[in-house]
């Protein structure tokens, strides 16, 4: 494994933004950055064996502060939103700031997706470390947060996120890639075949706020599970699809178990014949077929971004579940460690 870094921008406050490249032995190869802890490449082969960059993102390190799509990147202290920018816990209210319609979403503008990352090469993998003093946007408690990228020889990439508090907070962490497995920039994906794990996922408001049910997907556009091109039902007349103008929402992981891994989805395009597996140990993935892309910031190779020319698939904890006490809990508390793991596995068929 040869791992790369080199200086790629300064914020306007002088901050120092790297990348990193870390190339296995047949030449695939991720680029990460700690702009946001962010994914920004992720090179591998398709059926006959030409390396093609799958995941969204931009040649300019500024793009990804602020950026709409928040591509590529890690959001928090909360990924997804909190309804009214409000929670509770032990009592007490916690007042968030809003940007997205009458909630909170993926920590908020000064969210952790938007800050410069401290990062160092650990072995062969990349780690970014990324200190929330009590208060910042509204959330309690000190928190340490560290992520933990390995890149391996068969095109397989690990992501490790865990977190430490001095006061009980709450925490929901994800990584927000956006994919198109024919190449960044090469078009729609409504022709990708996708087929996700999940038999059930959570209605929501018209603001995308879950409403606290958990119903099944039979019988609903939103049922892949059984494998189906994404394009097929995309804008059917149901009502989670008229809201988010696409998929936009949260699906419940079958067989979920805290700590132990489970596949989320599997994508796969039949032009490139490249295939993804997506694994982890959270409850829930978020499926968001860039709904909204149209007018984000300039995309890498020249491309610019069109409305559902990628797909993002979040593994995390459901939203809102700070105000949702059925919910799995989303709390942490002193001495207590939080911790997730998503794994992509590249390959063909």
């Amino acid at each position: 494994m040869q791992t790369i870094k080199e200086l790629w921008g300064k914020t306007p406050d002088g901050k120092e933004i790297y990348k990193w490249t870390v190339t296995n032995r047949s030449g695939a190869s991720v680029v990460l950055s700690n702009v946001g802890a962010a994914i920004v490449s992720i090179n591998v082969p398709d059926r006959d064996g030409k390396l093609a960059d799958v995941v969204m993102g931009y040649p300019d390190p500024l793009s990804y502060i602020g950026d709409g799509p928040c591509a590529g990147k890690i959001p928090g202290r909360v990924a997804g939103r909190i309804g009214g920018g409000r929670f509770t816990l032990d009592g007490k209210e916690y007042t968030l700031p809003v940007n997205n319609g009458p909630n909170h979403l993926h920590g908020g503008p000064e969210g952790f997706s938007n800050q410069v990352w401290e990062g160092r090469e650990v072995g062969d993998a990349v780690e970014f470390m990324y200190y929330s003093p009590d208060g910042e946007s509204g959330y309690p408690g000190n928190l340490k947060v560290v992520a933990h990228y390995a890149w391996n020889d068969d095109n397989v990439l690990e992501l490790t996120i865990t977190a430490e508090t001095d006061a009980p907070t709450v925490v929901n962490l994800t990584n927000h890639t956006y994919f198109n497995l024919d190449g960044a920039g090469s078009g729609s994906v409504v022709d990708h075949i996708l087929k996700m794990n999940c038999s059930e996922y959570l209605p929501t408001d018209e603001f995308l706020t879950p409403t606290g049910e958990i119903a099944p997907v039979a019988g609903t556009p939103l049922d892949f599970q059984t494998e189906k091109r994404i394009g097929d039902d995309l804008h059917k007349d149901f009502p989670a699809l008229r809201i988010g103008k696409g998929f936009d929402g949260c699906w419940v992981i079958d067989g979920a178990q805290p700590g132990q891994l489970q596949t989320a989805a599997e994508l796969y395009s039949p032009k490139s014949g490249r295939f993804l597996e997506i694994t982890t140990d959270q409850p829930a993935a978020v499926m968001y077929t860039g709904n909204w892309l149209e007018g984000c910031p300039a995309g890498k190779y020249g491309a610019t971004y069109h409305d559902y020319d990628a797909v993002a698939i979040e593994c995390q904890h459901f939203p809102d579940s700070p105000n949702h006490p059925d919910f799995p809990s989303i709390e942490l508390r002193p001495g207590q460690v939080y911790q997730e793991a998503i794994i992509w596995a590249f390959s063909v068929k």
